[in-house]
């Protein structure tokens, strides 16, 4: 079994932009302070030092994180997808048919999804719903206030 994770090309150019500003500036900006303080003499009461050995081991850990993703990752450009079901990479619009609201989200990887943007992850309860649907259908999500149900009005992939 494989663990390549789908992320879309789009959500792929931002972890590893981010990567590489956490590896070329911040983490030579630590080592830049973390010697700085270290200058400063006695360590055990070095506020400076302890705090910036404190930031360097949170941004090593999302560096590790980060390049995980990078090397797990199953780029998939939502443009070069064709077919008539719902699937990853799925711009949709749907129909809220209590509320009689429209809403539009993009289906894409956990660590792109962003509800505030309108991605939401495969792996959400919307998202589970909606993947393998056609136009006209009509889907239950288990939210904690109760159901909610939606009527696929469209799909694309751009």
């Amino acid at each position: 079994m494989s663990n390549e994770t789908p992320i879309t090309k789009e959500g792929y150019d931002k972890v590893q932009a981010e990567l590489d500003h956490l590896i070329k500036v911040e983490r030579e900006e630590l080592k830049t302070t973390i010697a700085e303080a270290r200058e400063l003499g006695d360590l055990k009461e070095n506020a400076e030092y302890h705090s910036a050995k404190e930031k360097q081991s949170v941004v090593e850990g999302r560096i590790m994180q980060l390049q995980g993703v990078i090397a797990n990752a199953q780029v998939i450009d939502p443009k070069t997808v064709s077919t008539d079901k719902i699937v990853f990479g799925a711009t949709v619009t749907l129909l809220n048919v209590e509320e009689d609201e429209t809403v539009v989200y993009k289906i894409v990887g956990e660590i792109e999804s962003n509800m505030k943007e309108g991605k939401i992850s495969y792996k959400s309860p919307l998202g589970k719903a909606v993947i393998g649907k056609e136009e006209g259908d009509t889907v239950i999500v288990k939210a904690p206030k109760g159901d909610i149900e939606y009527e696929v009005e469209s799909f694309e992939y751009i």
